[in-house]
């Protein structure tokens, strides 16, 4: 993990994602890019024709000031030491993060998050849930302030199907940087039930051929697979929640819903999230 994209909106959501950002670039050597994106009304600028627009000084205003911003926030106490690039570009932000991300070949996207609930979530969604649903690179999601970040347990919850096995690797090269150990977990729910034999064996067949390191294996029933979760990973004390993410769209995301997503906007524990 050489790479670290922060997205940086100076809320306090972002400084507590920074924070994450640093204490994992300390232990991997990674470099951390910082990026602001200036969304501004097309009345003050339009991005192709910066330069010529009668609106520009106005425009630079508003980026003399990112960089102002910027200075003050680099001076966190916990960015000591640490390589860092900071960018402000006028784009939207959902936009642009992907871009930077693909630009700068990184290997994990650390953003903060406020959450959504009702129809802000379902008909609106923030710019968190579109990186999440949509960036082939994995995402960590912070929505707290963590004192002293740490990843011993990690909790990877999925169905096991075995067409969603192409991003275990990628899962398990994670867990290796941390040492942590990998709790494996399969929610049962009154609506999709399966025996503890056939979760067990589907679990299996799974994880069979991967070198796992130290792991377990659990099926947890609960009402719903989201607090099925949330439950388990609070009674083992979890550190990070890791999930796939489908990336849907549209209609199929609309009515069938993202694990991946719903807990990244309603856990409190981080959530990393690798593409299928």
């Amino acid at each position: 993990m050489k790479r670290i994209l922060v997205p940086v909106d100076f809320s306090i959501q972002a400084e507590y994602a920074a924070k994450v950002a640093a204490s994992i670039a300390k232990r991997t050597n990674a470099k951390i890019y910082l990026l602001h994106m200036l969304e501004l009304p097309s009345g003050v600028i339009d991005p192709t024709s910066f330069g010529t627009s009668n609106n520009t000084p106005t425009a630079l205003l508003f980026l003399k000031r990112a960089h102002e911003r910027f200075e003050e926030f680099k001076e966190l106490p916990f960015f000591e030491g640490l390589e860092m690039e900071e960018t402000v570009h006028f784009h939207k932000a959902y936009d642009g993060i992907i871009s930077e991300s693909t630009k700068h070949k990184v290997d994990l996207i650390v953003m903060g998050s406020r959450g959504a609930s009702g129809l802000e979530e379902i008909l609106v969604g923030s710019n968190t849930e579109k990186v999440v649903r949509n960036s082939e690179i994995p995402v960590l999601v912070i929505k707290e302030d963590v004192d002293d970040f740490k990843i011993e347990n990690i909790v990877f919850a999925s169905n096991f199907k075995l067409e969603n096995r192409k991003a275990f690797q990628n899962i398990l090269n994670f867990t290796a940087k941390f040492g942590a150990k990998l709790h494996l977990l399969k929610i049962n729910t009154i609506h999709n039930f399966e025996t503890t034999k056939d979760s067990s064996d589907a679990i299996r067949s799974f994880i069979n051929e991967f070198d796992l390191g130290d792991f377990t294996l659990n099926i947890y029933n609960d009402i719903s697979v989201e607090a099925g979760v949330l439950n388990f990973s609070k009674l083992i004390e979890a550190d990070i929640i890791v999930l796939n993410t489908h990336g849907r769209r549209g209609l199929a995301h609309l009515f069938n819903g993202s694990i991946g997503e719903d807990l990244a906007n309603h856990a409190k524990l981080p959530v990393v999230t690798f593409k299928l």
